[in-house]
């Protein structure tokens, strides 16, 4: 799995000298997200992994058709970080997944300190799939749901 092999990548990255980067990214490039758009490539190889399908998908998580299909490939971008939540938590993403899907689509991963981020990762780690489960833990914490699509 592709999470398995970062550190590694990493460590292998903080040792090189900068002569030989091109011979390291060489070697790799089957480990680098070479698309132009990492987050499309990377949610698409999870959704196989997990063997769920982008229309499934996009209907758990409240989204219409087209909106869905243009978030999940890039081609629509949001803001709202609630909308990239959503599809992680109706497809079972462990954190480790979701925290890299955010980083991908060029959002704050979870953190633990912040309240509202702290009963999301709960919910993670308590395999709470269903938007209507997740949003009632956040209500009963005191926190606002995870917002919804008006598209």
């Amino acid at each position: 799995m592709m999470d398995k092999t970062t550190d590694g990548l990493v460590n292998i990255l903080k040792t090189t000298a900068a002569e030989n980067l091109s011979e390291v990214l060489s070697e790799n490039e089957s480990k680098m997200f070479t698309s132009p758009q990492p987050f499309a490539a990377y949610i698409k190889e999870l959704l196989k992994q997990y063997g769920l399908t982008q229309s499934y998908v996009i209907e758990k998580a409240g989204f219409s058709s087209q909106y869905g299909y243009r978030l999940l490939s890039e081609e629509r971008r949001t803001k709202q970080r609630d909308y990239i939540l959503r599809f992680c938590f109706v497809s079972g993403f462990r954190l480790e997944e979701i925290q890299r899907l955010l980083q991908l689509y060029g959002m704050s991963p979870l953190y633990a300190r912040i309240p509202r981020d702290a009963v999301l990762i709960s919910a993670v780690s308590a395999h709470i799939t269903e938007i209507a489960d997740v949003n009632s833990l956040l209500q009963q914490n005191g926190m606002p749901p995870l917002l919804g699509s008006n598209e």
